[in-house]
C-alpha cells in the first residue's frame, strides 16, 4: 500500500507540469481511489486472480495495454512481473524506464558492521527520476495536494462534525513487529492525548486481531474512535485528509496521509527514514527514531523483516512523553 501511495505525489506533479501527457496507471483495483480526481490519469485495474494471473496473464496484460496506444512505460515497481511487461514494450520499440531502488545503498545502510549511515535518495525522488529518464521534466519542490474532502453523512455518523477539536489519527500497526510501537506504550500515548477533550482521536487498522486491540485502546474514552472496518477506503481517505495530524509507524498509513498533504509523525524501530521511506514532504524531525547509541546496528533492515536478537525492545527508547509532545507541537 505504501509503495503505491508514494507514487501519488509524483503523478500529481507530473500531470500538472506535463499537461499534454496522459497517464495510465496500472495496478490492483484496490488502489484506484488513490488517484481519484487527478486530471489526465486513467486507472487500469490488473486482474491478478484471473485474466492477468501467471506468465500467460502477463502476456494478456501486455496485449490489453498495447491497445491503449501507449508511447512509453515508466516501471515504478521494478519487480519480475512489471519487468516482463516492460520488456515486451521495449521489444515492440517503445521507450521504457524503471525506478532504481538503490539496493546497494540500502544494503550499506542496514548491514550490521561498517555501516554507511547517511540518508539515501527517497523513493519519491527515485520515481521522479524514472520519468526524467523518459525525457520529461518533473519538479517536486513545490508540491500541491488535494483539498480537504467534504465528509459524507456516512462518515459523520462515526466521527461527528469537526468543530474546534483537533483531529488526531493514529495507525499503530505495521507489517512487521519490529516496526510496531509497544502496545502498552501506545496505550499511554492515547490516554495522555485523550485526557484533553479538545482532542479527538481516530484509530486506523484492519483485521480481527487489530480491531480487538484498537477497541481496547479506545475503551472508556468518548473522544477515541476506532474506525477500523467501519468505512471503506475512499471514505477513509476523505477522513485522513481532514486530520490535523497522523501518528503512524513506518507503514502505508504514513504515506497515505502524506500523499493527501496531512501532517505526519512516524515512529521507527528496526527501520530508519534514511533508507528512503520517510513520508513525502514531511520534516525529518517528525520521524522519531529508536536510540542508536543503545542499539548501534539500527537500522537492521529496510522493511523491518529481519529479526536481530537483543533488539526486540528498541522502540521502547522512544518515550511516551516524546511522542505526545511531538503530536501536540505539530
Amino acid at each position: 500500500m505504501g509503495d503505491v501511495a508514494m507514487t501519488v505525489p509524483v503523478i500529481r506533479a507530473f500531470v500538472e507540469q506535463n499537461p499534454d501527457v496522459k497517464i495510465t496507471f496500472v495496478s490492483r483495483p484496490f488502489f484506484k481511489p488513490f488517484f481519484a480526481g487527478i486530471p489526465n490519469v486513467d486507472f487500469f485495474a490488473v486482474d491478478v486472480k484471473e485474466r492477468h494471473k501467471g506468465f500467460s496473464g502477463l502476456l494478456k496484460l501486455y496485449s490489453d495495454l498495447k491497445r491503449l496506444n501507449i508511447d512509453a512505460v515508466a516501471d515504478l515497481h521494478n519487480v519480475l512481473r512489471s519487468q516482463v511487461v516492460r520488456s515486451l514494450f521495449a521489444l515492440s520499440g517503445k521507450k521504457v524506464a524503471a525506478t532504481d531502488k538503490g539496493r546497494a545503498e540500502k544494503s550499506a545502510l542496514t548491514r550490521p558492521e561498517d555501516k554507511t549511515f547517511e540518508p539515501i535518495k527517497t523513493m519519491v525522488e527515485r520515481h521522479a527520476d524514472t520519468f526524467k529518464k523518459l525525457g520529461f521534466t518533473i519538479d517536486l519542490s513545490n508540491p500541491k495536494f488535494p483539498r480537504k474532502a467534504n465528509l459524507s453523512s456516512e462518515i459523520l455518523k462515526i466521527t461527528g462534525e469537526k468543530s474546534n477539536q483537533k483531529w488526531i489519527g493514529i495507525a499503530p500497526f505495521a507489517q512487521y513487529d519490529s516496526k510496531v510501537y509497544p502496545q502498552d506504550l501506545m496505550q499511554e500515548v492515547i490516554n495522555k492525548l485523550a485526557s484533553d477533550t479538545n482532542n479527538k482521536i481516530f484509530l486506523f487498522g484492519g483485521g480481527n486481531k487489530e480491531v480487538e486491540i484498537l477497541n481496547s485502546f479506545a475503551k472508556g474514552k468518548d473522544n477515541v474512535i476506532n474506525i477500523a472496518g467501519k468505512i471503506k477506503l475512499p471514505q477513509e481517505l476523505d477522513l485522513i485528509s481532514n486530520l490535523d495530524v497522523m501518528l503512524s509507524m513506518d507503514s502505508g498509513n504514513a504515506h497515505i496521509a502524506a500523499m493527501l498533504g496531512t501532517k505526519v509523525i512516524t515512529l521507527w524501530g528496526a527501520t530508519h527514514p534514511y533508507a528512503g521511506f520517510a513520508p513525502f514532504n514531511q520534516p525529518l524531525e517528525n520521524c522519531l527514531v529508536s536510540d542508536r547509541e543503545k542499539y548501534p546496528k539500527l537500522p537492521t533492515s529496510v522493511y523491518g523483516n529481519k529479526k536481530v536478537v537483543g533488539y526486540e525492545d528498541a522502540m521502547r527508547t522512544i518515550s511516551v512523553e516524546k511522542v505526545v509532545n511531538k503530536v501536540l507541537s505539530v
